[in-house]
């Protein structure tokens, strides 16, 4: 008979390789204590494989006492970004629109309507970041500033993804959010998803966890919002990319633009650390915009991601289209980007690219 340390020990060996073959079982075994030592609440991922969905699980609690689960709604924070971009990309790919045509004839913002500057808004230029918009309005007094040519540098903007969702609402006469109901929800199976409260929300929603005790214990979106605030479940997000990662109603055209960089944000000194703390010998990242998603390209690959970022939230998705992988994490912590790096690490070890997160 084996002793009971033998049994312990041969089990936990038993797990540790079983682990280094099944990225689900070493997530199974490690989620619990990623979650304690970061003090997360709860994660929740999804593995895509071969352009299909492997699997989704999800651990810890969506609120104190009450244990997340596949039906629990995170806030996606800047993960709303890539539904919205594919809402537009779907429509120009179905002629509604073009992606260069002026804004201005169907939306121009009150602030802005003497600047001439403001002619130039085009959707591929909100979708890039190339808007000259701060982040939010309320980074440029409470008013929306073009801050410099459109066009010509790139600067996050979440006030450039509600602007094109204005534009096209006008332009097609019918409301953003309906609008990717009828182009991305309902067509994907997306039945859990939503830019707006919904009474269906009620009892499942991810409570947003921090140091800060003012910040707003769970706000919800009364009024769709393009860049921010989209509720999900891990199995509808996941749904949305595969679908991405098929190129469903895009034209090969503008499935193509939507994974080229405009620009590359990597500076010399980026590059130095990110080198420093990846694999050793060659590294060779470029990163920077496409429309809706990042564009990074680690030794070679390229890669599409996007990470969130709320009070209380981190979320983050990517994938690899030339290996049809791809990895969806949520988390409702402020601490959650230490356990998504973990995740990553695990379901694509590539150190290098995990340096550029």
């Amino acid at each position: 008979m084996i002793p009971a340390a033998g049994q312990e020990k041969a089990q936990s060996t038993a797990r540790t390789v079983a682990a280094k073959k099944d990225g689900r079982a070493e997530i199974d075994a490690h989620a619990a204590e990623w979650l304690k030592e970061s003090d997360v609440p709860s994660v929740a991922v999804a593995f895509i494989k071969d352009r299909r969905l492997a699997w989704t699980a999800v651990y810890g609690e969506q609120s104190p006492g009450v244990a997340a689960t596949g039906k629990t709604l995170y806030n996606m924070a800047s993960l709303t970004k890539p539904v919205t971009a594919e809402t537009v990309l779907r429509l120009a790919s179905a002629g509604k629109f073009s992606l260069d045509e002026s804004m201005s004839p169907f939306w121009l913002d009150p602030d802005i309507k003497d600047d001439p500057w403001s002619k130039l808004l085009t959707p591929r230029l909100c979708l890039s970041h190339q808007t000259g918009f701060a982040n939010w309005r309320r980074m440029t007094g409470g008013v929306l500033k073009i801050r410099w040519e459109p066009g010509t540098q790139t600067g996050y903007s979440g006030e450039g993804y509600n602007y094109v969702g204005r534009f096209v609402e006008n332009k097609m006469a019918k409301p953003f959010d309906a609008l990717a109901q009828e182009i991305i929800f309902d067509p994907i199976g997306m039945k859990e998803t939503s830019y707006t409260e919904k009474a269906w929300y009620a009892g499942r929603l991810a409570v947003p966890h921090g140091p800060k005790a003012e910040k707003p214990v769970n706000p919800v979106a009364q009024a769709w919002n393009g860049a921010d605030l989209l509720r999900t479940t891990i199995q509808d997000y996941a749904k949305f990319v595969v679908s991405v990662m098929h190129d469903e109603g895009l034209t090969r055209e503008i499935a193509a633009e939507r994974a080229i960089l405009t620009r590359d944000r990597m500076r010399p000194e980026d590059l130095k650390n990110v080198c420093s703390t990846g694999e050793p010998g060659h590294c060779l990242v470029t990163a920077g915009m496409g429309l809706g998603w990042e564009v990074k390209t680690v030794n070679g690959e390229k890669i599409l991601d996007h990470d969130g970022s709320d009070w209380g939230v981190r979320t983050f998705v990517m994938f690899i289209p030339a290996r049809g992988i791809g990895v969806v994490v949520f988390t409702n912590g402020e601490n959650g980007e230490a356990v998504i790096k973990k995740v990553v690490e695990v379901l694509y070890p590539n150190r290098l690219y995990v340096a550029t997160m």
